[in-house]
């Protein structure tokens, strides 16, 4: 059975033009803003470059995010009962920003899976039963040499891109369920009931705490492997500067509180310092005249024979 409607003096929603410009801006933004680094994986067909424990992460604390404004705006959610679908849509404007970002961010794991290198997918793995000692006798017979032949067999760097990927499904579903359960039985109270409170400070400071060791195993990888791989730089560049404006418009959405902006504040931050890497990395990779993923690049190979053989031609 349903509940009854709120009461319309608690949902005064006033129509606020330049945060509506704001957000709806913002989402383009987003949108804009995660292109790039899609197309990148998809035109360059790998997803080398990233690591499975930064999209682990990166998608468990924008999930923790989305659901803990989902609960610290659930009064919103049910005064639309009674808004009109303008207002309604612009008083939740600010969760679809945060549900968008999320979404964004689990299409670039959901690439990574797809697109992930058939190189360090499967490996040639021999199998133990089937070593014979030839030491002694010199040679194995047809059967012996048939039963040594390699198997393929997958790598652990797949298996635990799979493994982290069933983690992110558990810890989105469970949560969600947790949520939407708690936020349908509980009675609607103002302030909210303290189980609501409760799991809404967990999924916040949860969503802070992943955001913050987020970029170290990414920052990591990038660092340790001199090379950019299929990170997209257009999207970083975006996105840096953009966080500073996401985090203004949800500090003016009614509802919210430092729980639920501070994450992307610090998210931001430390993008940029992955970024400012790639762009060390990239200008090195130029003066090398290698790609994003370490291959030499053919104009300038052909650049550097040239080179050596000039002194030879010189002195003949």
């Amino acid at each position: 059975m349903f509940r009854p409607p709120p009461d319309p003096s608690q949902c005064s929603c006033t129509h606020d033009l330049p945060t509506l410009v704001l957000s709806l801006g913002l989402c383009t933004g987003l949108i804009i803003s995660y292109l790039p680094q899609h197309i990148r994986i998809i035109s360059a067909k790998s997803s080398e470059g990233f690591s499975p424990w930064f999209l682990l992460l990166g998608a468990t604390s924008s999930a923790s995010g989305m659901l803990n404004l989902l609960i610290v705006q659930w009064p919103l959610f049910r005064c639309c009962r009674i808004l009109s679908a303008g207002r309604c849509f612009e008083s939740l404007l600010g969760f679809f920003q945060v549900t968008l970002q999320w979404l964004l961010f689990t299409i670039i794991l959901v690439l990574y899976l797809v697109y992930f290198p058939k190189h360090l997918k499967y490996q040639r793995v021999l199998p133990l039963d089937s070593l014979v000692d030839t030491s002694t006798y010199g040679a194995t017979d047809e059967s012996e040499s048939n039963a040594a032949k390699p198997i393929v067999a997958t790598t652990p760097e797949w298996r635990l891109a799979v493994t982290l990927a069933i983690v992110v499904a558990l810890h989105l579903g469970l949560l969600l369920l947790l949520s939407l359960s708690l936020l349908l039985i509980l009675p609607p109270t103002s302030p909210p009931h303290p189980f609501l409170r409760y799991l809404a400070t967990f999924l916040g400071v949860s969503a802070l705490i992943l955001s913050l060791l987020q970029y170290a195993p990414q920052i990591h990888k990038t660092y340790k492997s001199r090379l950019v791989g299929a990170l997209s730089l257009g999207t970083m560049a975006i996105q840096v500067p953009g966080s500073v404006l996401f985090v203004i418009s949800l500090v003016l959405r009614p509802g919210t509180d430092w729980t639920s902006w501070l994450v992307y504040a610090v998210t931001g931050g430390v993008q940029g310092i992955l970024l400012v890497i790639c762009l060390f990395w990239k200008r090195r990779q130029n003066k090398l005249g290698i790609d994003d993923f370490g291959a030499p690049i053919r104009n300038h190979s052909h650049e550097a024979e040239d080179d050596e053989r000039q002194p030879l031609v010189d002195g003949d």
